[in-house]
């Protein structure tokens, strides 16, 4: 029972993200972009971090060295390619996109099935093991952050209420929630191990394909060394919270 409060605990936290996006009624656009890219390459650096550091190893420590370990791995990245290719869009150019009505709505959709999907992912590294799930938690809350405030930005510009767009982005992220209970029943009558590298896989696509990309293409040097340093910042704390958990 003490997992089950986890999982809706962390999926709760995980929502109220959702709410970061009011900020950008804060900021300058400047300051918004500024601000967006360096945390865009920390939640990169976090992803691949925590599924090299963490998720990896305890895929294979369920399923050995086997072909099905990485047939779940490259299966959670393919998942997460055809998700993006069927919602055409795109996590970290939403703030900059042209956007027009069906696009806001669009956005919506394809956010409530990938935390949904998360939320399966994340419930799974719960029930391995509680450390491993907050691990998890922590890289994924990290991409949540600068995606959010994409999301928010695109559907106040796409002609939505505050109000509205706040409330609708909120329910979008419940999802997360929803795949996470979906999970917990799952798992008394199914072995739900495989979440593990399928969740791996999920974070290597978007932290390599989808986020680095974004922050790899600025002309002015100094831009990218500190985008750089972000994402090695993120790996790290990765590395740091698996030293720690490994020390008790």
């Amino acid at each position: 029972m003490d997992t089950l409060y986890w999982i809706i605990g962390s999926s709760l936290l995980m929502s109220a993200i959702a709410m970061v996006g009011s900020i950008t009624l804060l900021l300058e656009e400047s300051t918004l972009q500024r601000l967006l890219l360096p945390l865009v390459a920390f939640a990169a650096g976090s992803l691949i971090g925590g599924a090299f550091f963490h998720m990896v190893p305890a895929g294979l420590a369920a399923f050995g060295n086997s072909t099905l370990f990485f047939a779940w791995l490259l299966l959670g990245f393919c998942v997460f390619f055809a998700l993006e290719q069927f919602m055409h869009w795109h996590h970290c150019q939403r703030a900059q996109t042209s956007c027009k009505q069906p696009l806001t709505y669009l956005i919506l959709i394809g956010d409530g099935l990938h935390n949904f999907i998360g939320g399966l992912a994340i419930a799974g590294t719960f029930l391995t093991d509680i450390h491993l799930g907050i691990m998890a938690w922590l890289a994924a809350a990290a991409h949540e952050i600068p995606q959010e405030l994409g999301d928010f930005g695109v559907l106040i510009h796409g002609g939505w209420e505050k109000g509205k767009a706040l409330l609708f982005n909120m329910l979008s992220a419940l999802t997360f929630l929803l795949g996470g209970l979906v999970t917990y029943v799952m798992s008394f009558n199914l072995d739900i191990s495989f979440l593990i590298p399928f969740a791996a896989g999920n974070f290597i696509y978007i932290g390599a394909t989808d986020l680095v990309p974004e922050v790899n293409k600025h002309e002015d040097i100094k831009v990218n060394i500190i985008n750089y340093v972000a994402f090695i910042a993120g790996i790290l704390l990765m590395l740091l919270i698996k030293m720690l958990f490994e020390s008790r």
